[in-house]
């Protein structure tokens, strides 16, 4: 295994060809693909398919290639999960937090505590998320505590929301040490002091994992104890680009789906336009509508992914000015494209019923699941703060906040 001893940046750039990464990756897609329609219907966790992902190396397409990965720039890795989120949306949320943890570890010092991570993730070692907290937690507090006992770390805490956590062999958990500083501690799942549970209740996204993670006594080593001040800068820009790719990945779908429900109508309606649905002049236009919007989804998610990768590139630069200005604008980024994203693709999803009939609505077809997707997803993070995070910037130039939470207000007699 290399040792690499500079600070510099992986070779994770675009002279790693496209195609070549995402042919491999594509008849696994089409294969998530079949059977996503009846993982929705019986909200059946996508295990067998996470597996075929972690054997196919899909979890390490940012890893360097000198270290076994697939040397993915951050671009590169938003096209791949979009194409992923068109087979199943659920996928590529259900990734968010491994890939998080994989750019905090590319982003990390060099050295061997780097090196093991990375050898892990070639592997096929993938990595779950718990930030969440669970309970009468207010604002700024953090309940989840890694503790001394004896002579090792345990995490004891309880947290929601752990996208992914439920098929990873690890969780990035982010707690408070009893000296007061805040931490990420990277959970080993494989022992009893983890236990974790599908109670996510969301109307969309429902085969994500995303429901509790209790640690009681859950040990964890002493170099998988992670100051939280050394995170990798664009992480809030960077756990927002997978969702946009989840949800411009959706809009493909709403595209591939329409088109074809379109293209095998039968039935027409007298007050039409043509003998056949897919000549009807009106249901063009409505699915060319469709599409031009995900077109330009699927753009905006690649720019946004450019200024994360600028960020990136930044980090090794020894110009901390340079680096603050980069993440600034990844933040802000990924901000005007989570609001842009949404608003086509929630308008695709209802709009793909215009070019059917009553029997669109079919249960059977499922074609709903796209807008509650895409919703479920435009969800995280309201977007009415990202505009006004937006609008703050233009007018007077105020930053973006990188890192919020969410409990409960600290006045007294305040609403919940």
């Amino acid at each position: 295994m290399n040792q690499l001893t500079r600070p510099e940046p992986f070779s994770t750039s675009a002279s790693v060809d496209y195609e070549s990464l995402a042919e491999r990756l594509r008849p696994i897609f089409a294969r998530i693909a079949a059977g996503a329609v009846e993982r929705e219907r019986t909200r059946t966790l996508p295990y067998e398919p996470i597996a075929w992902l972690k054997s196919a190396g899909f979890g390490a397409v940012r890893v360097p290639r000198e270290y076994g990965g697939g040397g993915a720039s951050l671009p590169q890795l938003v096209r791949l999960l979009i194409e992923l989120a068109e087979a199943d949306s659920a996928l590529p949320q259900a990734l968010r937090g491994h890939f998080a943890f994989v750019e905090d570890r590319l982003n990390a010092a060099p050295g061997a505590a780097r090196d093991v991570w990375l050898q892990r993730f070639v592997a096929g070692d993938l990595v779950g998320n718990a930030w969440t907290e669970v309970g009468d937690v207010k604002i700024g507090d953090v309940i989840t505590r890694v503790s001394r006992d004896a002579d090792r770390w345990v995490v004891n805490g309880r947290k929601f929301y752990s996208t992914g956590s439920i098929f990873a062999d690890w969780i990035d958990v982010y707690a408070r040490r009893d000296d007061g500083l805040d931490v990420i501690a990277a959970v080993s799942t494989h022992q009893p002091g983890v236990v974790q549970s599908d109670d996510w209740d969301g109307f969309g996204q429902r085969t994500t994992g995303s429901g509790t993670s209790i640690f009681e006594n859950a040990v964890v080593e002493d170099e998988n104890v992670i100051d939280f001040s050394t995170r990798f800068k664009y992480q809030t820009a960077f756990y927002q680009l997978v969702l946009i790719a989840v949800i411009a990945g959706s809009g493909r779908a709403v595209v591939r789906d329409i088109a074809d429900e379109v293209r095998r109508r039968n039935r027409i309606y007298s007050h039409g336009n043509a003998g056949a649905a897919r000549d009807d002049a009106q249901v063009q236009q409505v699915v060319g509508e469709i599409s031009a919007r995900v077109y330009a989804a699927e753009a905006t998610a690649w720019r946004a992914a450019e200024a994360a990768q600028r960020a990136y590139d930044t980090h090794f630069a020894a110009d901390p000015q340079a680096e603050h200005d980069a993440n600034v604008h990844a933040e802000l980024e990924s901000a005007k494209a989570q609001v842009v994203v949404a608003q086509l693709v929630l308008a695709a999803s209802t709009d793909l019923f215009n070019a059917l009939g009553a029997s669109g609505t079919s249960d059977s077809k499922l074609l709903d699941r796209h807008w509650r997707n895409v919703r479920t997803a435009a969800s995280h993070n309201p977007l009415i703060y990202k505009q006004r995070i937006i609008g703050d910037w233009e007018i007077n130039r105020a930053e973006p906040p990188y890192v919020w939470q969410i409990g409960a207000v600290r006045s007294a007699g305040a609403a919940g």
